[in-house]
């Protein structure tokens, strides 16, 4: 996928692809779908690393299970992500004690987010996925004008709420002229395990709807299934947990289809 490239947009050697997940508002589980989507990007036979730029909420690393702290490189120049999961990881949660809140205004904020950037040997990477903190704010601003990122998901639920706050997502990657891949709703449905009823707890459509109005390619729901937070909370990704379930089949497929656009479109642009 063509990147923009500006003077401040430095590359980072050895990474090919960078995908920041992104969300309008908190609590629409984001976090997690970034988790499985590297995974299942890493199952699929690609190198992939995960970076948690949420420095204030820093949740990747219980999710994946990255345990201990990033060691240097021999020259002590470079942090050495955590591998696990088949994934290169790195987050202000493995270099803080379990706890303890960071108290930092955005100047901080920025130094820290480009140290992660180009002070951490990733090595060679076929995608390096972001996952960006909520909003529109400091990180965000950081990496749409410094990172060569090839391109923007967006997480939303079908809730008229958090869809409202996707538009204001969609204008921040838009005015910074960054490629939006696509948009995922997630929580679409609950199927009870019981009986088989379906319930659209949060709404239903919404998402596709929303993609529709914006001229946004929908890349699929993801249904609404607690096994997904179990999951998480015990640090093995769905996808890898439980394979077979609807939730990991369809972030599986969402994956794949991710991976051909960005194929495709790196195929066109050179």
């Amino acid at each position: 996928m063509t990147q923009v490239q500006t003077h401040d947009r430095q590359p980072i050697p050895g990474v090919k692809d960078m995908l920041a997940i992104s969300s309008g508002k908190g609590g629409v589980g984001k976090s997690t779908i970034s988790a499985n989507l590297a995974v299942a990007m890493a199952r699929s036979g690609r190198r992939v690393g995960l970076m948690d730029t949420d420095i204030y909420g820093p949740n990747i690393p219980g999710m994946v299970g990255a345990e201990g702290k990033p060691t240097l490189t021999a020259a002590g120049d470079h942090m050495v992500p955590i591998e696990t999961s088949g994934l290169r990881t790195i987050s202000m949660g493995s270099l803080i004690e379990p706890g303890v809140p960071v108290i930092w205004r955005g100047p901080m904020l920025a130094k820290m987010i480009d140290q992660f950037l180009h002070q951490v040997d990733w090595g060679e990477l076929d995608v390096l996925v972001l996952d960006l903190p909520p909003g529109t704010g400091d990180v965000q601003i950081t990496l749409t004008q410094s990172a060569p990122i090839t391109g923007a998901i967006i997480v939303t639920t079908p809730s008229e709420l958090a869809l409202e706050d996707v538009r204001r997502g969609v204008r921040m990657f838009r005015d910074t002229e960054l490629p939006i891949v696509g948009l995922i709703e997630n929580m679409s449905a609950f199927t009870c395990d019981s009986c088989g009823h379906t319930e659209a707890i949060f709404g239903q459509g919404g998402g596709e709807k929303t993609a529709a109005s914006l001229d946004l390619p929908f890349l699929g729901c993801v249904p609404l299934d607690p096994r997904l937070r179990q999951c998480a909370d015990e640090g093995t990704p769905m996808v890898d947990a439980m394979p077979d379930a609807p939730a990991s089949v369809a972030l599986k497929g969402i994956a794949e289809d991710i991976l051909q656009r960005l194929a495709g479109e790196d195929a066109a642009g050179g």
